[in-house]
């Protein structure tokens, strides 16, 4: 082959590992003129310690063209580095829902969502109080997990997903007008994807997390306020009264048509980031010369 793509994980030591193991493979063959263009996409950090993999990248006399890497960074130029979306979490079995007039059409029993871990002092806390203390958890579709403490956050999941949960969670977001979205360890979240396939508009925290990387005046969630998301976006969640309040108002006629511009948002969003990725492939391994 002439060209190749690597698909690689580095969200976690144990990954970092293994693919460092990748990118010395690769490395000998493009030594060895095997191969002449390489291109990564990578799940980075959620705290954006992604720095084992620069050496490898050409501007730094290694033999990486093209970088996409998922989570914002300040290496971001759209250049070599592009942000890549996080999307939904395959790895747990999130499914690929598709678009359906009972979807968009549907009375949904609830005004919000949010099931997740509440981790001790967050900002997730807060809004666990916001909930109670307004009592507006008895109009929104609350569950939610302790922290596992000595636990990585995949495994803090895993450990409580089952079937059932993965179910109850999917008809969350599907009964619910809001899905709520508090940042974890990184603003950006699996959570804002999957709620956008169900037509569940999100309500997003605008603000960095402790481990989010700050790299520019629209951080966070640059990637998708450059794509106009139609999302909410809050700065406190005592915002949060405010904003279900209007969504009481609401008429169905109301929601449904924003639902339905919701979801071929995200369709359009997706069609975006693959039409731009085989642009910037083809721009710089098909070069005519």
């Amino acid at each position: 082959m002439n060209s190749l793509i690597l698909v690689l994980n580095g969200r976690e030591q144990q990954k970092v590992s293994y693919s460092t193991r990748w990118l010395e493979h690769v490395q000998a063959l493009v030594q060895s003129n095997t191969i002449s263009h390489v291109a990564v996409v990578l799940l980075g950090n959620e705290q954006c310690n992604n720095d084992w993999i620069a050496p490898h990248l050409k501007r730094n006399g290694g033999f990486v063209d093209l970088l996409f890497l998922i989570y914002d960074s300040p290496w971001v130029n759209d250049k070599d580095v592009f942000q890549w979306p996080l999307g939904v979490a395959t790895y747990r079995e999130f499914p690929m829902i598709r678009p359906n007039a009972q979807l968009i059409t549907s009375n949904r029993p609830y005004l919000c969502n949010f099931l997740g871990t509440v981790y001790k002092n967050s900002s997730r806390e807060a809004l666990m109080n916001v909930l109670r203390q307004s009592g507006l958890d008895k109009e929104c579709l609350t569950t939610a997990r302790e922290k596992f403490k000595f636990l990585p956050p995949c495994l803090r999941w895993l450990s409580q997903e089952t079937a059932d949960s993965l179910r109850r969670y999917q008809t969350a977001l599907a009964q619910s007008e809001l899905t709520l979205c508090p940042v974890g360890i990184n603003t950006e979240c699996y959570r804002i994807y999957e709620a956008c396939s169900y037509g569940s508009v999100p309500v997003v925290e605008n603000v960095l997390s402790p481990g989010n990387c700050a790299a520019g005046p629209s951080s966070p969630l640059r990637l998708l306020k450059a794509a106009g998301a139609p999302f909410i976006f809050v700065n406190d969640w005592r915002e949060l009264p405010a904003i279900l309040e209007r969504e009481r108002g609401m008429s169905q006629e109301q929601r449904v048509d924003r639902r339905r511009r919701l979801l071929e948002w995200y369709s359009g969003f997706r069609r975006q980031m693959k039409n731009r990725f085989t642009e910037v492939i083809e721009e710089n391994f098909f070069k005519t010369v």
